[in-house]
């Protein structure tokens, strides 16, 4: 059967949704991507329907070989076959991914899952502000904030803030190893977050499956603390890939999934989201602080403080009107003059 490509240069076909048909396992699920979406965002939309985690994904699609292999490549690149019902929606096109993939259901604790990323990268201003004012990625958002539905685990407080926390090398050493999930804590944990809970709701959003962050969170004993509760959990799948010019394309974590979802308790305004990683912050970039990841649990169990330290920042700035006025890299500034203040009061 003769093939038709898409062009690189096509513009328009990134704005349009794609149908595909994945088959796996004796079965076939339809998956609605768009042309500027990436292949590891057709590997997260598969994962919803298959529970096979994006990287155990392997597929296959006639003549186009390895690319599939590479996450980054955008599918309006690839010479998938057009439908001769409309030029720039693709239909019956068929993936077929090996059935070697294991489904998440018999993976409880996996590397793969939590995957190290050692080069983390700060964005100058004006590529910044380029990649959360462009079109495209708000259209990836607002897809985004339709396809993944976030559950809550208790109700959303009126007249609280919102704060938002990463899990690997933030909460919880996840590489070293120890006999406890407990011995992998970050210090001070439960301390902080009851402390906080009194000013601020409390989101966990991990850029891992969400069985991963429900057993961690689960051992760690925060899911059923009685003296915070957690509002909702988010993982990986809630996540929108994103492409500059100095360093391609990669994941983050946009604030706007939930703004968009709770208007109206939640906003830049109210917001704030800690992670070691200051590219997930890309999308919002005034609504995020870059806490030290916290490693080698074993050696820096007892020296850690930077929870306390937090605490005090962040019930020093929940009587704000406007968190997004602040410079959250200059948290410990704010924290060191407040303290002064109060001396000399």
């Amino acid at each position: 059967m003769a093939s038709s490509s898409i062009p690189a240069s096509t513009s328009s076909i990134s704005e349009e949704e794609l149908t595909l048909t994945v088959k796996w396992s004796g079965k076939e699920y339809t998956v609605r991507v768009c042309g500027d979406d990436s292949v590891a965002e057709l590997k997260r939309r598969i994962c919803e329907l298959t529970n096979v985690l994006p990287k155990r994904q392997k597929l296959l699609y006639p003549k186009i070989g390895n690319k599939l292999a590479e996450d980054s490549v955008l599918l309006s690149t690839l010479p998938l076959k057009i439908g001769s019902d409309s030029v720039f929606r693709l239909v019956n096109v068929e993936f077929k991914m090996r059935h070697t993939s294991t489904v998440e259901d018999d993976i409880i604790v996996d590397p793969v899952e939590s995957p190290e990323i050692i080069d983390d990268f700060e964005l100058g201003q004006e590529e910044t502000v380029d990649i959360k004012d462009k079109d495209v990625n708000k259209q990836k958002l607002r897809r985004r904030a339709n396809q993944y539905k976030i559950k809550l685990r208790t109700p959303c407080r009126e007249g609280k803030k919102l704060l938002v926390l990463d899990i690997d090398y933030t909460l919880f050493d996840h590489r070293s190893t120890a006999e406890n999930p407990l011995q992998l804590m970050r210090p001070y944990l439960h301390e902080f977050l009851t402390a906080v809970y009194a000013e601020y709701d409390i989101m966990i959003w991990s850029a891992t499956s969400m069985k991963w962050v429900e057993l961690k969170m689960g051992e760690l004993g925060v899911l059923n603390n009685p003296n915070y509760k957690i509002t909702a959990l988010l993982d990986h799948l809630a996540m929108i890939t994103v492409q500059s010019d100095s360093r391609g394309i990669f994941d983050c974590k946009p604030l706007g999934m939930i703004w968009a979802q709770f208007p109206e308790f939640y906003s830049s305004k109210n917001t704030i989201m800690f992670d070691d990683l200051r590219r997930n912050f890309v999308m919002n970039p005034q609504n995020g602080l870059t806490i030290r990841p916290f490693k080698k649990a074993h050696a820096n169990r007892d020296s850690d403080q930077e929870l306390v330290k937090l605490t005090q920042y962040l019930l020093a700035i929940a009587e704000l009107d406007d968190l997004s006025t602040l410079n959250h890299n200059s948290w410990e500034l704010f924290t060191e003059d407040n303290a002064k203040r109060r001396r000399h009061a």
